[in-house]
């Protein structure tokens, strides 16, 4: 491919999506992509900082994954408890593989974070009588530090406090907008992005934000599952946008199964509600149907020992009895507590006809959280130039092969306040002038758009083939349908020149069959079980030879280049790739 001006363009994507020629254009000093705690608080310290902020979300400002965060956000904030205590526990559950240097990071300034987040404007719980912040354990957790809000609604209380201050800080949004692929400039740096806004006026259709630095806080991939805590925007966007423009990716096969989510019978499919782990926390009970609690003996902690041992254990469970689900029998608390400490779960199981407080809660974990995703620094810069991510789409480190319960949304804080230093710092980005030469994304490849209902196959070979229980045999059987479901796509295309219209469905079809490619590649190569990647046929953990991370990259034909590093730590961003596999 060649750049408009005649000079070679080294650093084009290796595709894009199909879509119309952009109909509008905007410009800012920095594009970010979603609107939960990471993007938000990135474009806050940005526009206080004096840059203009353009805030790009797929639906509204208030809908993403952080509004769904029920059981808190994790911090030493407590007396007795140190960053030290909290990256023990952080190292521990992930197994082997957490980026210490990343991970210190996070716990060191953890707590200053959230102290910015409150003076923001976020309420936390707190001891009537005395005003401190009260806090509770989660599984993993040594200790109480797990600060929450409305009992369990603490996600919803940072999305409000954030929403309004975005929306007093005057911040440029566009919601309803799904993002389609980089803008890049001619030496190969982030130039911005494409969208299709779903909307009316001015901004509708696709069209474009120039911006100096781009910033992806585009939320998790759970939808690539049948069920999945993930709301329904969930769909890997911001990992397909950054395959397709030549970025890495890392860890993509440690998705983490949240163990108790509400089981609503078998042929449930989409959004579950989630049954959070404070439950748990505050003394909730797994048992089977016989009321025997399972977990006893197969952890020091019991029911509060990591995700991935308390998924196994139930899975383990249920293959014993025959059964499709456990019960979490939190009976015990009472009526009071039920409705101080857990409304939102407990309107949720009434809701569904289950009462908490006088029956147990049919549980079965169901897809949460990816622990992997688009590989950063310590500064949340990608291996391209100019493009950052953070929050739940990018893989820091910090979570190694499971992430510790309730460091998401400290992740997201932490790591955006340092993106928002970055780009701000010194001269700030380069914002791209009315002059200067237009970016491009490079022509669309040969890759065709899927159907709509390829979604639900793709959801149906991925539950099937790579949840919770994975093996040599079930992993290759969904390579090879993932690869056919392509390959019918491509036949028609050649044959009749015809592909699926492009469209929101569409487009999220296609980017939940490319992170699914990368993810079943990603655990076929792991030949090992470590946190929340579990092998059947390879049940022992081997640290002499998988003790490393896996990147993968996206070529321009479309075959995907699997790699490992040489330890637990990420070499810099611009290390040179060796080691090279490739495999369609």
């Amino acid at each position: 491919m060649t750049h408009p001006t005649g000079r070679p363009d080294a650093a084009a994507p290796a595709t894009a999506l199909r879509a119309p020629a952009p109909g509008w254009a905007t410009e800012a000093d920095v594009v970010v992509v979603g609107s939960g705690v990471a993007g938000l608080t990135v474009a806050l310290r940005c526009a206080a900082a004096g840059a203009k902020v353009t805030v790009v979300t797929k639906a509204r400002l208030d809908d993403g994954s952080t509004r769904w965060a029920q059981g808190g956000i994790a911090a030493a904030l407590g007396e007795g408890d140190t960053p030290e205590q909290h990256l023990d526990d952080t190292l521990v559950a992930g197994a082997g593989l957490c980026d210490e240097r990343a991970v210190r990071t996070l716990v060191t300034e953890g707590p200053d974070a959230v102290r910015r987040l409150i003076a923001t404007g976020a309420r936390f719980d707190a001891d009537d009588g005395t005003g401190e912040i009260l806090l509770t354990r989660e599984g993993g957790h040594h200790r109480r530090r797990i600060a929450h809000a409305g009992g369990d609604a603490t996600g919803a209380e940072i999305s409000r406090a954030l929403v309004e201050a975005v929306r007093t800080a005057g911040i440029d949004t566009v919601e309803n907008a799904l993002v389609l692929d980089l803008l890049k400039d001619g030496s190969g740096r982030a130039a911005g992005v494409t969208l299709h806004v779903m909307g009316e006026g001015q901004r509708d259709g696709v069209g474009a934000v120039r911006a100096g630095a781009v910033v992806l806080a585009t939320g998790g991939m759970g939808q690539i599952f049948s069920a999945t805590t993930n709301p329904a925007v969930s769909t890997g966007d911001g990992v397909a946008l950054a395959l397709r423009a030549g970025a890495e990716v890392s860890d993509l096969e440690f998705v983490q199964f949240h163990p108790t989510v509400l089981w609503l019978g078998p042929e449930a499919e989409g959004q579950q509600p989630l049954v959070s782990e404070a439950v748990r926390g505050e003394g909730g009970h797994l048992v089977d149907a016989d009321g025997v609690r399972f977990m006893q003996g197969r952890h020091e902690l019991a029911e509060l020992a990591p995700r991935d041992i308390v998924a196994k254990g139930i899975t383990r469970r249920m293959r014993e009895r025959g059964a499709e689900h456990m019960y979490l029998d939190a009976r015990h608390f009472g009526a009071r507590m039920w409705e101080r400490r857990f409304p939102t779960i407990l309107a949720a199981c009434r809701a569904h006809g289950i009462d908490p407080v006088t029956e147990p809660i049919p549980v079965a974990p169901a897809a949460h959280y990816a622990s992997g995703g688009v590989r950063t620094d310590l500064r949340g810069r990608t291996t391209v130039p100019g493009l950052y991510a953070c929050g739940e789409v990018a893989c820091t480190g910090v979570h190694g092969a499971n992430r510790l319960a309730s460091n998401s949304l400290l992740e997201g804080l932490v790591f955006a306040e340092r993106i928002a230093e970055d780009i701000t710092a010194a001269e700030g980005p380069a914002r791209p002038a009315a002059t200067a030469e237009q970016p491009y994304t490079g022509a669309p490849g040969e890759a065709p758009l899927l159907a709509s209902e390829a979604r639900y196959e793709i959801q149906h070979i991925m539950t099937h083939g790579a949840g919770v229980l994975r093996s040599a045999e079930s992993l290759a059987r969904a390579a090879d349908r993932l690869e056919s479901v392509h390959d019918a796509a491509a036949a028609q295309l050649r044959r009749d020149g015809k592909t699926a219209e492009p469209g929101v469905e569409t487009w999220e079809a296609t980017n939940l069959h490319l992170v699914a490619r990368v993810l079943v590649a990603a655990a076929l190569r792991r030949e090992e079980t470590r946190g929340c990647h579990w092998r059947e046929d390879r049940p022992a953990r081997d640290d002499a030879a998988w003790r490393r991370h896996l990147l993968v990259t996206l070529r321009p034909d479309g075959a995907l280049d699997v790699r490992s590093t040489d330890s637990e730590a990420f070499p810099p961003p611009t290390t040179p790739r060796t080691e090279t596999e490739s495999r369609p």
